[in-house]
């Protein structure tokens, strides 16, 4: 079995609507029916008993090796503790070739499953070892290791809850929330609107209990000092016992509580400044810990926090002890788990000997043996809510300490007898408060209710039920994507709308290019999501993305197929038939937010037939009124666009909306039928955005299919009282539209030039200049730049097969060169004819046609 061509499919795609990893797999003959190999799938389930139910795609699909790749991959993921359900084999077109697809939560995570599983499917079908549960281990480590920490990812859960896209920025803890315009950022439990300056004073102990007691919270007495002997010093003045902490720390590091004598004051000092050079020695506050969380101007959640300890039964060391409770399966290294095993080190160590205990003392039964003075989760401690315990005054308190310094997310830590009487009543007070609080505390408490607190920080950053999304218009289809893109943009601009549009030109936002060359794909649109100044979007979503990596939203408002043709790359990546194209491009449409339209062609059979794919409301549009599946969508009182006495009529039940043919200038007075189509696909989108509808025909009238607003689609110049037309169609449904385009269009002569991209079909070239030989007296061919994998001359050859018995061509040239093809055509025009050139080089050719127009033009 080799496994090749691995992909991670990022978004929906073909097969899903999870994230999933795609490989495709090619079996020898061995391989592709198990059932010859009897004894195969017992010595998988030998070595990997929980792999799950081997079984083919269809009634008549053998079981084959790939199809035990890929419950192996899902299983494996499974046993290693990652939520996924879905999976899939299908068989290509080649002998002994697979497609596997299984889901992913973590990529990385994902990828090494795939690896795993085809090397233990290897040791089965050779009978040798694998060890799966090293495998498993292996799996867990690096899911732990990569995913959401508890914190960022009890929010990002929030936010997926509320429908709230997002988008994790780095390996760490950064993720952006909604898009574009809407979007937000967080860091672990820190949002985008705490200022720098609020996170500093956090940072600064000091500085902080001096803000905080002239905002009448009370604080402990305490001051910083310089050496040890300045802090047994400060211990004296203040009063003992007293607390030794970093000026600016996290995580309880380096803090000694409760010390009392001057060698622990001394020693703590010197703990202290191993984290940082500044020290503090305050007033050690009688009672407990307890951290409140304050998210926004709220109190959200508290608990009460105790060291690090074990208790003691008459029978085990401390060392012994301390191995038990971190047995404990809720404990782990760092955050992935919800406690934390308690070290023991140096720090224990020394904690054991101010309590008379050594590692190898045996404590009483019940005494309690405190492993270190912090109660900081992080270093093992453990936490208990008291949310519905907490005094209105504490949780006053806590609140304007939070807003004193600044935080919107805060953990304000407090030291009293109990939180259900004020602070002042018992000489409690607030020892200090934290930027970026960790939140597993209070999720997964070690006892009690866990609190719901990712989603307190989601409605304090996204108010009133705001799902952080922008408008997503994706366009797909064969032809006139990119007409259609440009235009719906125009549209939405025209209603003062930022657009951020992709399509095979480049980036857009705003009208200002931010990118060059085909950035129809997901990275591209990608891009636009994440950019901070754009209001809506309009991605056009090319075949090609789809299948590298799947969509780059989860879902969209609007989704609209234009059609779906012949020529469209058929026979690439194992898309063969327009059948198989259609369910291709079908992903946006069953996609669409439920909420949203999908905008589909009623007069291409394939396109109408999405509809039952959309999970929202259907527009269809078509030039023919009549058209069966236009007139009963009409019936329904459903969305509906059609061509009626030179006008494009917009209806919904009984209301309507007229536009004249002529006042849609991309349409040359209805002239041009693609370009109709076009203009309602366009009209459709921004109908359903809800585009007001004085927007949408001041938006058509001011819109023109130049070489500036949409290069190479259906770019008219005037050349010496001839008309040339430049366009970029490139197969045989576009060749189709532009013929009978151009054939409505009056002129003495018709000419043409054209050449054919390699990586067609034979059969798609040669029915290019099939169709073009019925419509025009002179062709000029031409071998363009690149031949993608053709050898020299062998697109001429086929274009000129397709000539073979042409009806009208009459006179046919061939060049080397596109622009050497143009200006032969263009020096034979005489004034009255017609000129197409279907350009290749876009940019390129565009200025070349337009430096002969202007030429022509002076000299005329």
């Amino acid at each position: 079995m080799e496994v090749s061509r691995t992909r991670a499919l990022r978004g929906p795609n073909l097969w899903t609507r999870h994230t999933a990893v795609e490989a495709m797999v090619r079996c020898d003959a061995a391989e592709i029916d198990l059932s010859q190999l009897p004894e195969f799938e017992g010595r998988l389930r030998n070595l990997f008993p929980g792999v799950g139910s081997l079984r083919p795609t269809g009634k008549d699909v053998k079981l084959s090796m790939a199809h035990a790749l890929e419950a192996a991959t899902l299983h494996l993921q499974i046993e290693a503790g990652c939520p996924v359900t879905f999976s899939r084999t299908n068989l290509t077109t080649d002998e002994g070739l697979f497609q596997v697809a299984v889901e992913y939560t973590e990529e990385d995570v994902g990828c090494l499953a795939l690896k795993l599983a085809a090397e233990l499917c290897d040791a089965a079908f050779h009978n040798t070892t694998f060890d799966v549960d090293a495998a498993v281990d292996q799996l867990r480590n690096l899911d732990e290791d990569i995913r959401l920490g508890p914190s960022t990812g009890s929010i990002v859960d929030a936010a997926v809850t509320r429908g709230i896209p997002y988008r994790r920025l780095t390996e760490g803890s950064l993720v952006q929330l909604g898009w574009g315009s809407k979007q937000r950022r967080i860091q672990a439990a820190e949002i985008d609107s705490t200022s720098a300056i609020a996170e500093s004073i956090a940072q600064d102990k000091e500085l902080t209990k001096k803000l905080l007691h002239a905002a009448g919270v009370p604080v402990p007495l305490g001051r910083p000092v310089h050496s040890a002997e300045d802090a047994w010093a400060a211990a004296q003045e203040i009063g003992l016992p007293v607390v030794v902490k970093p000026r600016d720390g996290n995580q309880g590091k380096g803090i000694s509580v409760n010390v009392s004598t001057e060698d622990g004051v001394k020693s703590a000092y010197t703990t202290a400044v191993s984290f940082r050079n500044e020290v503090l020695v305050e007033r050690f506050l009688q009672g407990s810990d307890y951290r409140l969380l304050v998210v926004g101007s709220k109190l959200v959640a508290a608990a009460r926090r105790e060291p690090p300890l074990v208790i003691g039964n008459g029978k085990n060391t401390v060392r012994e002890l301390v191995d038990i409770v971190n047995a404990d399966p809720r404990r782990g290294e760092g955050h992935a788990t919800s406690l934390t095993k308690i070290r023991f080190d140096d720090i224990a160590i020394a904690r054991l000997k101010e309590q008379g205990f050594e590692a190898t003392s045996v404590p009483a039964k019940g005494a309690r043996v405190i492993l270190r003075n912090n109660a900081n989760l992080s270093t093992g401690g453990t936490a208990t809510d008291v949310t519905d315990d907490v005094h209105t005054e504490v949780a006053l308190r806590a609140i304007a300490a939070a807003q004193m310094v600044g935080l919107d997310i805060c953990g304000v830590d407090v030291v009293c007898e109990s939180v259900l009487r004020p602070m002042e009543e018992q000489g409690g007070g607030v020892v200090e408060v934290n930027a970026a609080p960790g939140l597993r505390m209070h999720l997964s408490p070690s006892f009690g209710k866990g609190r719901d607190v990712g989603e307190a920080v989601i409605s304090t950053m996204f108010p009133d039920g705001d799902d952080g999304r922008i408008p997503v218009i994706a366009v797909t289809g064969t032809n006139g994507k990119t007409t259609t893109v440009r235009l719906t943009s125009h549209l939405l601009r025209a209603n003062g709308l930022r657009v951020g549009m992709t399509n095979t030109d480049g980036v857009y936002v705003n009208g200002r290019q931010t990118d060059s060359g085909d950035c129809s794909g997901p990275r591209s649109a990608r891009n636009v999501l994440m950019h901070p100044d754009v209001d809506a979007a309009v991605l056009e979503t090319a075949r090609g993305g789809m299948l590298r990596e799947g969509l780059a939203f989860d879902r969209c408002q609007v989704a609209v197929v234009t059609n779906i043709g012949m020529g469209d790359h058929l026979g690439l990546n194992y898309i063969s038939t327009v059948e198989d194209l259609a369910v291709l491009k079908r992903v946006i449409v069953q996609n669409v937010a439920p909420t949203g339209t999908a905008v589909l062609n009623a007069t291409d059979p394939i396109v109408a037939a999405m509809a039952n794919s959309c999970p929202g409301q259907v527009t269809f549009f078509g030039l023919d009124a009549h058209h069966p599946i236009i007139a009963t969508h009409r019936a329904q009182g459903k969305r509906v666009l059609f061509v009626e006495d030179d006008q494009i009529i917009c209806m919904q039940g009984n209301h309507s909306v007229r536009i004249p043919l002529s006042e849609i200038p991309v349409t040359r007075s209805g002239a041009i039928g693609f370009q109709i189509e076009n203009a309602m696909a366009s009209i459709g989108a921004a109908w359903a955005v809800g585009i007001p509808w004085t927007t949408i025909c001041k938006g058509l009238a001011t819109f023109v299919s130049d070489s500036n607003a949409v290069p190479g689609r259906f770019n008219v110049f005037d050349y010496k009282g001839a008309t040339v037309i430049a366009d970029y169609g490139h197969n045989p449904d576009a060749i189709k539209a532009l013929v009978q385009a151009v054939t409505n269009l009056p002129a003495q002569r018709r000419s043409v030039v054209i050449s054919g991209a390699g990586d067609r079909r034979d059969e798609d070239i040669r029915e290019q200049t099939r169709l073009i030989g019925e419509a025009f007296d002179d062709v000029v061919l031409y071998q363009d730049a690149c031949q993608r994998g053709r050898v020299d001359g062998e697109v001429l050859k086929l274009l000129r097969q397709g000539l073979d018995g042409a009806k009208r061509t009459t006179h046919i040239d061939e060049i080397h060169g596109e622009f050497l093809a143009i200006d032969r055509a263009m020096e034979r025009l005489q004034q009255g004819d017609l000129c197409l050139i279907l350009i290749d080089q876009v940019e390129e050719a565009l200025a070349h046609i337009t430096q002969r127009v202007n030429s022509a033009a002076l000299a005329g």
